[in-house]
């Protein structure tokens, strides 16, 4: 890849939490927060799987700006921007407790050990699979099963072209350093979208009968295109809204308890638009677009249900509405 392209890399800390006696890090509720951002598409992987599989009450959630200072992501939206749990005023602090230096930056989703203080990991790409994998002694009765075993190789390879072709290069495109390389990103984008849209004309979920974690993955970049991606990022050949398809699947999921319900358009609007000053110098945040996810989808002829033999989450969720203040 030339120096003209972005790539998102890979992370750095890539500890793991698992259930195994004996383990660095092992499955213990109530030991680890999550520190996301609602803004952030690889966090909110996280903050969905966490609500679908019912895992509140063992993980707890720390939520911050969605606009970073000079230093990184800050817990300004609780009061004395301290995080009430870790008793640290930026993310970068619990980075530090775990080695004095680090080379990627500071990124979220992040699984921090309360006692120590100390980053887990800021592994986004299997953080998601380890709640699914090592953490079922804890999840909800009805808990959907988002990695089946007998699907996993289907799901790993479409979650394989989703990532590189869609997750990536909607940011390929953003943040391009020549037309060479925002063309070959512009490209992968739709290429992939036109791909969804017909994998997606005669079934309501990417694998199997009901949503798992590929779901997931292509969902959190999938609602946010529309209002960021489409301009900011000049991925501007089509909106989602505008592909029949893609409009009514991303409609049945944000109408699915533990999936829509976890997006916050406002903190995703403002991180883009006001933090992104490289793209956008103003950091005016704009009003649109208007978005109506109550519209009929029509996708439940299709067949399937969200949960396979589950049932959805119960716990009311705030996320929606979490605090913001610009």
């Amino acid at each position: 890849m030339g120096n003209d392209a972005y790539s998102h890399g890979e992370s750095e800390f890539t500890d793991r939490i698992v259930d195994k006696a004996g383990a660095p890090w092992p499955v213990e509720p109530g030991r680890y927060r999550l520190i996301a951002s609602l803004a952030c598409p690889w966090a909110s992987r996280v903050v969905l799987v966490r609500r679908l599989l019912g895992l509140e009450h063992a993980i707890s959630l720390g939520i911050v700006d969605p606009i970073h200072d000079e230093l990184d992501w800050r817990f300004t939206l609780d009061p004395g921007g301290v995080d009430p749990v870790l008793g640290i005023h930026h993310l970068a602090e619990a980075y530090a407790a775990r080695q004095d230096e680090w080379s990627n930056g500071t990124s979220v989703p992040a699984i921090v050990d309360v006692p120590s203080g100390q980053l887990v990991t800021n592994d986004f790409a299997r953080i998601t699979l380890d709640l699914s994998a090592q953490w079922t002694a804890h999840h909800r009765e009805g808990a959907p099963d988002l990695y089946p075993e007998a699907w996993r190789d289907e799901i790993d390879e479409v979650m394989a072209r989703v990532y590189t072709d869609f997750n990536d290069a909607v940011y390929g495109a953003g943040f391009a350093r020549s037309q060479q390389a925002y063309g070959r990103s512009y490209g992968q984008v739709f290429s992939c979208l036109d791909w969804l849209s017909q994998r997606l004309t005669t079934r309501r979920y990417l694998v199997g009968d009901h949503l798992t974690e590929a779901d997931v993955r292509l969902f959190t970049t999938l609602v946010r295109f529309d209002a960021v991606y489409h301009a900011h990022f000049k991925c501007n050949r089509n909106k989602i809204s505008e592909d029949p398809v893609l409009d009514a699947y991303l409609l049945d999921l944000m109408q699915t308890p533990g999936v829509g319900d976890t997006v916050n358009m406002a903190h995703i609007k403002h991180h883009y638009y006001g933090a992104l000053r490289m793209l956008n110098p103003s950091g005016i945040v704009p009003g649109g677009p208007r978005q109506d996810w109550t519209r009929p989808h029509h996708r439940e002829q299709l067949g399937g249900s969200p949960y396979g033999d589950g049932t959805p989450p119960t716990r009311p969720s705030e996320i929606p509405d979490y605090r913001w203040q610009a």
